[in-house]
């Protein structure tokens, strides 16, 4: 069994700073891809940022320059640092992550998702 917990999210203001961690635990062998999606209110959930195993990352269009995405192998931690945050990015916010578990199966999980609240 492997759990994803989030950690993180809050109120700030427009301008202000959050980052937020996912933490995995349980039978796990390997991570692979790890990534951040949102979802707002009446609308689609979305891609965020992505990073590869090897440390290769994408953004959405609406957050490059703001959002950094990075991971520790060591602690099977992934980490979105969101700066100048925007109204607009209020969300709720999900990582998903790739698993390899340690019987050999491989599994897509989600967090249990994080609010993000950017308003004064």
């Amino acid at each position: 069994q492997v759990q994803l917990v989030e950690s993180g999210g809050g109120l700030v203001q427009p301008g202000g700073s959050l980052r937020l961690s996912c933490a995995a635990s349980g039978s796990i062998f390997r991570i692979n891809a790890m990534g951040w999606y949102r979802q707002a209110p009446g609308k689609e959930r979305e891609l965020v940022a992505g990073i590869t195993s090897g440390g290769s990352t994408n953004y959405a269009d609406s957050v490059r320059g703001r959002f950094t995405i990075s991971r520790d192998n060591a602690k099977n931690t992934v980490y979105l640092q969101m700066n100048s945050l925007k109204p607009e990015d209020t969300a709720v916010y999900y990582c998903n992550e790739d698993i390899l578990t340690r019987w050999g199966t491989g599994i897509n999980y989600w967090g249990q998702g994080t609010q993000v609240t950017v308003s004064s």
